[in-house]
């Protein structure tokens, strides 16, 4: 039986491209995700993998969809094959029921993964050289001025000790990891 895989990386993006093709594929169950490619938490694909019986063909959209990292797709396949199960991609040469297919993969997988090493070291090099000019990324130090002022009602609301922690929270709509970290910001040590 022929399976499909697609995956998205936001939920902004749309996998009806990706399902259209597999359907087209021929594949009679598709399991999806709308993760990151380095996430390790893909629920569609556990699901996936955990239901392939020996005779199945897993089909992808393309193999950037399918691996966290090389390593982590080439054990992938090589479980797989053990198992029996093949990989077919449909924008990329690789069928792993062939030798020719598991030669392609392999080349393909490496080529992937140069791929993202080099947007990798670009993003950095851009990083370092915003740095160098002054800029500095990132969420700006400090809280706004409406967390400051939340952050002050926290302080007074928890030195009065009227209001137990929960009922602060309560009171000011934020949760108690929030709570410490405005009583932190102030110089209030929890607990004191």
């Amino acid at each position: 039986m022929k399976i499909g895989y697609a995956r998205i990386s936001t939920k902004d993006q749309n996998a009806d491209l990706q399902r259209d093709a597999l359907t087209e594929a021929g594949c009679e169950k598709i399991y999806t995700d709308t993760a990151s490619g380095a996430k390790a938490e893909r629920p569609g694909l556990d699901r996936m993998i955990a239901d392939v019986r020996h005779g199945d063909v897993i089909v992808i959209w393309k193999l950037d969809r399918l691996g966290r990292s090389l390593k982590h797709l080439i054990e992938l396949v090589s479980d797989l094959s053990a198992r029996g199960v093949g990989l077919q991609s449909i924008n990329d040469p690789i069928d792993t029921t062939t030798a020719q297919g598991r030669l392609i993969f392999n080349i393909f997988g490496s080529l992937a993964e140069f791929e993202r090493e080099l947007i990798r070291e670009r993003t950095q090099a851009g990083l370092s050289a915003a740095r160098a000019r002054g800029r500095v990324g990132g969420r700006p130090k400090g809280l706004s001025n409406s967390a400051e002022a939340t952050a002050m009602a926290v302080e007074t609301l928890y030195r009065e000790r009227r209001l137990t922690v929960i009922q602060i929270c309560e009171k000011l709509n934020i949760s108690k990891s929030t709570l410490y970290r405005y009583l932190r910001h102030r110089g209030v040590e929890p607990g004191d």
